[in-house]
């Protein structure tokens, strides 16, 4: 088995509709460079504007 890296060790992005950072995950490896949102809720979100979906 390979050595474990410490998760301050994964590469990071911010997601393209929330801002937030999220870490690299195994089931990205192959696809690593494509992958744009953190969750399915940020992609589901991707076409609406973040700001009006937070009105009162």
């Amino acid at each position: 088995m390979g050595r474990q890296r410490k998760k301050s060790d994964l590469p990071t992005k911010n997601c393209a509709v929330c801002g937030l950072p999220f870490a690299w995950r195994k089931k990205w490896e192959q696809c690593w460079d494509e992958v744009k949102y953190c969750s399915e809720r940020c992609r589901r979100r991707r076409n609406q504007d973040y700001s009006q979906s937070h009105q009162d």
